[in-house]
């Protein structure tokens, strides 16, 4: 089994990453069938979902389900199609231009039915999951209350057993619950007791269920979000999901996957983004020539391409690491699904930047095709307007950015304190190579070296800062979040900078030179821009570890360390816009 985090501290040939080149005709059968159903069955009804009409979006899902859409994550014993997380990952980036569309059907599909997937028992699968493939039934995933958020685990849902033992009795609210309108079963997540949280499935026909308006959102207007209220509502034991007392471990590793996802979509939408802006940049005259003529404009369009491309690696990267770490386990028992949960777990690092990256990126890219539009961007009339909106929610979605961003070191951190992952010993030859003047990689001279060596000092010098703020603060420094933000970003930094550059070496010794030109520069641009970012971060690390002549030291180290030739990267990024322009659409 491979080990998430490995990224750090070890070299990657770029003959073990998954690349969306490397998609193969049933994985591109599916993305074109999704395609076109956003654009005959969905868009043309964007109206009627914005605006909440009653049973357009429970119609359009059952439309999907009727395409297979909805069976690929359930296995096919249980009425699904039973395929990898590369294909499902595909099949939410299609579904991004959808919006709305878009966040009730991942949550559906996702946090919705995985649960029973991967924890339900064989009475619950047969049951449940046959209808929730075909979208005869829809799922809702209801977790969040007023006062538990991101601290998921202070819920006061509360389930007592009946005095017959034959019911759990529900009482509690939830809120913010994607599918409230008009969810059949909803995940909902309760302490038993007052103390052991423990998930249930509860269909919404029960007594004592009901739900509470629609919120007016800011964005995704169209999907529903509403509370769902449990009073003395009996559910049947037969309905307890996993585990008593072990919500947690269906509430965080459901997420993984949700994650990873999340950042397959935030890639959907900003290529959607890019082709109208490119679109309208080529269309808009001003001063005699096209707006997409203007350097400033190439580069925003320059710098939207790029970006996208790194997160595009990065997931189809991180989702097939994912699908090579579970392959081999056969059967739908309870032992097995267990061993796919800590596969999939095992990444839970790598499906957490992609959230982040993702978010982030799109929110970037959204803002920026805005601006391309200028203010016919602004108005309802004009696509951004609405990919503006909808972009924001992407950054609380699946865990805050921010509870992400703690998750990373800490998840690093636990591991290698448990020697799961032999960060802090690599940390320590990595400082001993850097004081007797051997930490520094520097190119062989071969095509790209320069980038390679780029990429291993930037990881050498985030296992030097982080190695000096544990000697720093020890255990304390779960209580430093800033510090923690900081290594959390280096480490989102490095794992971009590869997954681009190891993408990229594939599509060279599989094409040439010549025809990956457009790759080659996206990702050259994006490691030198890269790889300044990291080295501010490191300045900060280093000074919030360190004072004095301690502190000159080691950044005199720093410099040492990062120490490079500067590329062109305003040429670069402008040949990327120009040839992005020329295609009138994203393709790099």
């Amino acid at each position: 089994m491979k080990k998430g985090g490995m990224f750090l501290i070890e070299d990657i040939s770029h003959d073990e990453v998954f690349t969306p080149e490397d998609f193969t005709e049933e994985q591109r059968m599916f993305a074109k069938t999704t395609e076109d159903f956003i654009e005959t069955e969905v868009m043309p009804r964007m109206a009627e979902i914005e605006s909440l009409k009653e049973g357009v979006m429970r119609e359009l899902l059952k439309k999907a389900g009727d395409l297979g859409l909805m069976m690929v994550d359930i296995p096919e014993d249980y009425g699904g199609l039973g395929l990898d997380r590369v294909t499902s990952s595909l099949i939410t980036e299609k579904l991004a231009k959808g919006g709305s569309f878009s966040v009730s059907f991942g949550a559906h599909t996702g946090i919705g039915a995985l649960p029973i997937v991967y924890f339900g028992k064989e009475e619950q699968k047969k049951m449940y999951l046959p209808l929730l493939a075909k979208g005869e039934l829809i799922s809702a995933y209801a977790l969040t209350e007023a006062g538990a958020g991101s601290d998921a685990l202070a819920c006061k849902t509360s389930a007592v057993l009946s005095p017959d033992k034959r019911y759990y009795i529900l009482n509690g609210e939830k809120q913010f619950i994607t599918n409230a309108g008009f969810a059949d079963v909803f995940i909902v997540f309760a302490k038993i007791d007052g103390e052991k949280f423990t998930a249930f499935i509860v269909e919404r026909n029960l007594n004592g269920v009901s739900t509470g308006i629609e919120e007016k959102k800011m964005g995704i207007k169209g999907s529903s979000t509403r509370a769902v209220n449990f009073e003395n509502v009996y559910v049947p034991v037969e309905n307890l999901l996993g585990e008593e007392g072990k919500g947690h471990v269906i509430a965080f590793n459901i997420l993984n996957l949700g994650r990873l996802k999340l950042g397959a979509g935030s890639v959907g939408a900003a290529k959607s983004c890019i082709n109208e802006a490119v679109r309208y940049a080529k269309e808009r005259v001003q001063f005699g020539k096209p707006i997409c003529d203007f350097g400033l404009i190439k580069h925003k369009i320059g710098e939207m391409a790029i970006k996208t491309y790194v997160a595009e690696s990065m997931v189809y990267r991180t989702a097939s690491m994912i699908d090579e770490n579970i392959k081999d386990i056969k059967g739908e028992d309870r032992e097995a699904n267990i061993k796919r949960i800590k596969g999939i777990e095992e990444f839970a690092i790598e499906c957490s930047i992609a959230k982040i990256f993702g978010s982030e990126i799109l929110d970037y890219v959204v803002d920026e095709g805005l601006q391309i539009f200028g203010g016919y961007g602004y108005i309802e009339d004009y696509p951004m307007e609405r990919y503006y909106r909808n972009s924001r929610i992407n950054r609380i979605f699946e865990g805050t950015n921010e509870i992400n961003r703690l998750l990373i070191p800490g998840l690093l951190l636990r591991r290698a304190l448990k020697g799961e992952l032999p960060v802090l010993t690599v940390a320590q030859k990595v400082l001993q190579n850097i004081v007797s003047s051997t930490g520094t990689t520097e190119p062989s001279g071969e095509p790209f070296s320069t980038e390679k060596s780029i990429l291993r000092n930037a990881k050498n010098c985030l296992l030097f800062c982080a190695g000096s703020a544990f000697q720093k603060f020890g255990e304390g420094i779960s209580e430093e979040q800033e510090i923690l933000g900081l290594i959390a970003d280096m480490a989102i930094e490095i794992y971009a900078m590869e997954s681009a550059f190891l993408r990229t070496l594939k599509s060279i010794r599989r094409n040439g030179e010549e025809r990956s030109q457009t790759k080659i520069l996206a990702s050259n641009v994006y490691i030198y821009d890269s790889i300044k970012r990291v080295e501010d971060m490191a300045v900060k690390i280093l000074s919030a570890s360190s004072e004095g002549d301690m502190l000159r030291t080691q950044l005199s180290m720093l410099r040492k360390l990062m120490r490079h030739l500067p590329a062109n990267t305003i040429i670069m990024r402008r040949k990327v816009a120009d040839k992005i322009i020329e295609n009138g659409f994203y393709n790099v």
